[in-house]
């Protein structure tokens, strides 16, 4: 076995030889081993641990990504609908304005009130759907 050759203060030895004893070492030999053991096993687990959160920030930006070309998409959807809508529906009579601008807030109103409640039920089933992954 090779051999090497550390010198260390008194003070460290002596806290050597008393950890050893109290940890069950036969000898300050095969306590200083174990502790190198353990520095060496600890650090490549520390290595391990790293690859692993870069792998899962890696796999959230791509995510992201897709997050926000969906996001992009539904923003050129609703441009060119509204472009559509602007276009070809035409304005009404003055006569009829108060009232066609009335009920269009009433519409609208619905509208959104409808879309909070389907909000708030896909919320819901994703909600339900991760409990019951967790269940599994």
């Amino acid at each position: 076995m090779p051999k090497r050759a550390v010198r260390i203060h008194s003070e460290l030895d002596q806290r050597m030889q008393k950890a050893a004893q109290e940890r069950g070492f036969r000898t300050t030999s095969d306590f200083i081993r174990a502790a190198i053991d353990h520095e060496m096993k600890s650090r490549s687990e520390v290595a391990g641990m790293e690859e692993q959160t870069a792998a899962s920030f890696d796999r959230l930006a791509k995510e992201l990504r897709r997050v926000l070309r969906g996001q992009q998409a539904l923003f050129a959807l609703l441009d060119g609908l509204t472009k559509t809508v602007l276009t070809c529906v035409p304005e009404p009579p003055s006569e009829a304005r108060a009232t066609s601008v009335a009920l269009a807030r009433d519409r609208y109103a619905r509208l959104m009130k409808n879309a909070g409640y389907a909000m708030a039920n896909e919320s819901l089933s994703a909600m339900q759907e991760l409990v019951a992954n967790v269940d599994e």
